[in-house]
């Protein structure tokens, strides 16, 4: 998906500063402190302190061990949101999407605690929380978690002072599967095939890279500025499927 929107976003026009292990302008790695910061500082370089755009991409999932799931999906995430915030402000209009998936309302029984773990910043926990899950679904568990944290994170963010006070636009994308190497290993695998089988996609086929693509543009573009702390669902509609009366959802207030 990352590569598809970088194709995108270059034949419109746009300079794009890419953040990876190998073959990216910036390489670094996301699961560690040092990787991150590395990360934070070469782009600010590159960009000379001025980010119109962001796309926080990088993931992994099952059957990757859960721990280095929870290391990148989660923390790497928030600490290029956090560190390039800075470059997104001054750009005085930035718009930021950050990929979420639709695992983090379809995966059932998603521990709170560690939720509230990544949510608190507290790695070292999160990381033994995961570690307690058996084999091999710590992967799926750590999987699941760390998108609704980090979706959760990108909402109580977006709407603050330090974000659209600043003219950023963060929004979630939650993308249901994905045709991507990611997925077809997960499908390769004997223990997650069957369960890849069985996840239920009313549209049918996965998404196609591109489709997702043309929506993080969109959510980068002009039209889609007044969208701040948006969580879409572009998932072929399972989350509609598996929890069509839980959203949307009244507001109370007691008087």
């Amino acid at each position: 998906m990352g590569a598809a929107t970088r194709k995108n976003l270059e034949n419109a026009g746009h300079t794009v500063i890419g953040i990876d292990l190998r073959d990216a302008e910036v390489i670094a790695d996301l699961s560690t402190d040092e990787g991150r910061s590395s990360a934070v500082d070469e782009t600010m370089q590159r960009c000379d302190g001025v980010l119109n755009g962001l796309v926080t991409a990088a993931g992994l999932g099952p059957p990757v061990r859960g721990e280095l799931i929870a290391k990148v999906n989660y923390f790497g995430s928030v600490a290029l949101l956090e560190g390039l915030r800075p470059a997104l402000a001054a750009a005085d209009g930035a718009q930021v999407v950050q990929i979420g998936s639709n695992s983090s309302t379809t995966s059932p029984n998603l521990p709170a605690e560690l939720v509230e773990a990544y949510l608190n910043g507290d790695e070292p926990e999160a990381i033994r929380l995961v570690n307690l899950t058996p084999q091999p679904f710590d992967g799926a568990i750590a999987y699941g978690a760390s998108k609704l944290a980090v979706s959760r994170w990108c909402r109580r963010a977006a709407v603050s002072d330090e974000w659209i006070g600043q003219g950023i636009a963060l929004n979630v994308i939650a993308p249901g599967p994905v045709q991507t190497p990611l997925l077809q290993m997960g499908k390769d695998d004997d223990d997650y095939g069957p369960l890849l089988e069985g996840f239920p996609v009313p549209a049918g086929d996965p998404a196609s890279v591109d489709l997702l693509a043309d929506w993080i543009v969109f959510l980068l573009s002009p039209a889609a500025r007044f969208a701040c702390g948006s969580v879409i669902f572009v998932d072929g509609g399972t989350d509609a499927l598996l929890r069509g009366d839980a959203w949307p959802e009244t507001f109370t207030m007691e008087f």
